[in-house]
């Protein structure tokens, strides 16, 4: 059964960065895309951040724009995201998954596998 695995979540201050692991059992190969998405307290769910396994084109949420970045790791069979100068506002469960779906439409595609989640608290 494939699995996403998600870690490197934590307590940070306002301002710092933290860096979050997806981990696939699958090969990446078979899957189209990979997507963080987080929830906010008495939030809906959000996307925050999409990347194609094939070519590495990503794309963002208006509000990481310039503060997040997403990549991949064939090697490894992991999406990063690493965010820096976080605010209190990215405080959540981000949640990691996948789809074998190529379009980076995360409004429009399936996304048929999640990761367990992982809190990122960013203090003030």
């Amino acid at each position: 059964q494939v699995r996403l695995v998600e870690s490197g979540g934590g307590v940070v201050q306002v301002g710092g960065s933290l860096r979050l692991s997806c981990t696939t059992s699958e090969r990446t190969f078979s899957r189209g895309v990979m997507g963080w998405f987080r929830q906010a307290p008495g939030k809906e769910r959000e996307f925050v951040a999409i990347i194609r396994w094939r070519d590495g084109t990503s794309n963002y949420t208006d509000s990481v724009k310039g503060r997040f970045r997403i990549s991949r790791d064939y090697a490894r069979n992991t999406v990063d995201l690493q965010m820096n100068s976080l605010t209190p506002e990215d405080t959540g469960v981000y949640y990691c998954a996948s789809s074998t779906d190529w379009r980076l439409v995360p409004e429009s595609i399936e996304f048929d596998l999640w990761g367990q989640g992982t809190q990122v608290t960013v203090s003030s």
